[in-house]
Parts: structure tokens; C-alpha cells; sequence
């Protein structure tokens, strides 16, 4: 099994970017960051619809499909960590967590998914969200072997 981040933009060097890198690095599973741009200049909801497209073509056959989503579902960490482990248990060849553009994800991932998932009501840098997940990842991962890493 294999977890898989595909998200709307091309993250620069930087601290969101080295952050992402250290959480990831962490994963027990390996973390597959795709990133997918629409370069054509087109209209909110024409680019929506073609950076579902561009979110899904990256999504292996067979994946739990895990949208971050404002209006998806909020976990505290030990809960988020029982859901994680649901997904892996599934036997799926791969999770995949989806972070669309700036205005959202289009209709056809909303449909496509298995979950959304919302990391807080506020609204976050992109890019920093790719590191918010991947901590929340080793996080869970920590929970579930019971490391100490997660002090509740």
C-alpha cells in the first residue's frame, strides 16, 4: 500500500515545502506527491471542472479517495488516527488525498471521493496544508503503534 497527495499547484523551495518533506520522509508508507496545474486561462467554474479532471487522472484504480475539503468532516487526532487505520485496513493498493485549486474542488472529485476531510473551518495556504497533512499522517501512524510521538 502506498499513500499518494495530489494536489492544484507546484510548491517552491521554502519552509512549507521542507516541512512537507520532513512529515513525509517520517511515513512508515511511502507519500507520492503529484502536482497538476491548469495553465489555460479559463473561468472559475470551467477551471474547477478541468483540476477535478487533472486531480483524478493522478488517482491510481482502486484508491480510497480522500478529498480536503472546508465543508468536509473534522477529526481530533485520535479519532482522525481510527479513520486512517480504517482506510489502510481496506486493503486498497492506495490512499489518495486530493487538494484542489484555490476555489475549491470540482464536482467530480466531490463525487468521486470516499471522504472529506476538513483539517479546520479556517482557511489555510495550500501549500501548508500539504505539511499540516502529512504531519497529521505520522501523527496517526504514531497513534496506532503506539509511539509516543501523540501526547493526548
Amino acid at each position: 500500500m502506498k499513500l499518494m497527495l495530489a494536489a492544484v499547484g507546484r510548491a517552491k523551495k521554502g519552509p512549507e515545502r521542507a516541512l512537507f518533506e520532513q512529515y513525509a520522509s517520517r511515513l512508515k508508507l511511502p507519500l507520492d506527491l503529484r502536482e497538476v496545474e491548469e495553465k489555460r486561462p479559463v473561468s472559475g467554474p470551467e477551471r474547477k471542472a478541468r483540476e477535478a479532471d487533472l486531480l483524478l487522472a493522478c488517482v491510481p484504480a482502486g484508491a480510497v479517495v480522500v478529498a480536503l475539503d472546508e465543508r468536509g468532516k473534522t477529526y481530533g487526532s485520535e479519532a482522525f488516527a481510527k479513520v486512517y487505520g480504517g482506510w489502510l485496513e481496506r486493503g486498497a493498493p492506495c490512499v489518495a488525498f486530493l487538494i484542489g485549486g484555490a476555489d475549491g474542488h470540482g464536482d467530480a472529485v466531490r463525487a468521486r471521493a470516499d471522504a472529506l476531510l476538513s483539517l479546520s473551518p479556517m482557511t489555510w495556504p495550500h501549500m501548508l496544508v500539504r505539511a499540516m497533512l502529512a504531519e497529521q499522517l505520522f501523527r496517526a501512524q504514531s497513534i496506532l503503534e503506539g509511539h509516543p510521538y501523540h501526547r493526548a
